[in-house]
């Protein structure tokens, strides 16, 4: 059985020129699925998750040896995961040169393309009903719902305040029990 390290370990090891990859690697393994559904929660497909996450480690490697630990290492990460998924959001937008809305629907449209989808399955409505949050919304939803990270460090992911936060998640359930409850 392999020993996960504390993350202050993993740095210690990291910022070590013999132990550096050992430690970038049990950081990747250590963290790798968290972030992978954080962000396909956030992209939809498997393919661009995997996309994105691949750009946020390549990040993490060149950023790290400059990350000051005034916030901890996994609250870091979600936030170079985040930027990373609305960066990419961004560019689907530009590349596709249609609205937001059009990419909302695009999103909700590759739901819908699933082998598995059952419209009549109430996780499939949930997913339907996020696609359909603005983009803050829906990542405030998904980092209190999937990831029930508190608003404290949801704050200091997204930079923005705690009350800002509550509000965008409060009318993010309240859009979303609309639209499970009308479609």
């Amino acid at each position: 059985m392999a020993i996960i390290l504390h993350d202050n370990e993993l740095l210690l090891q990291f910022h070590n020129p013999e132990t550096r990859e050992k430690a970038f690697a049990a950081i990747i393994k250590k963290y790798q699925e968290k972030l992978y559904w954080h962000i396909r929660r956030m992209v939809v497909e498997h393919e661009d998750a995997n996309d994105v996450l691949q750009n946020v480690f390549i990040r993490i490697w060149k950023g790290l040896d400059n990350f000051r630990e005034d916030s901890q290492l996994y609250t870091w990460l979600y936030r170079i995961a985040t930027n990373e998924c609305l960066s990419f959001i961004e560019l689907q937008k530009k590349k596709a040169t249609v609205s937001f809305e059009d990419v909302e629907s695009s999103l909700s449209n590759r739901i819908k393309a699933d082998k598995n989808f059952d419209a009549n399955k109430l996780e499939w409505k949930l997913q339907l009903a996020i696609q359909q949050l603005p983009e803050k919304q829906r990542v405030v939803f998904n980092l209190r719902y999937y990831d029930e990270m508190p608003y404290e460090e949801m704050s200091r992911v997204l930079e923005t305040s705690e009350g800002a936060l509550k509000a965008s998640y409060h009318h993010a359930v309240k859009k979303i029990e609309d639209y499970i409850l009308n479609h």
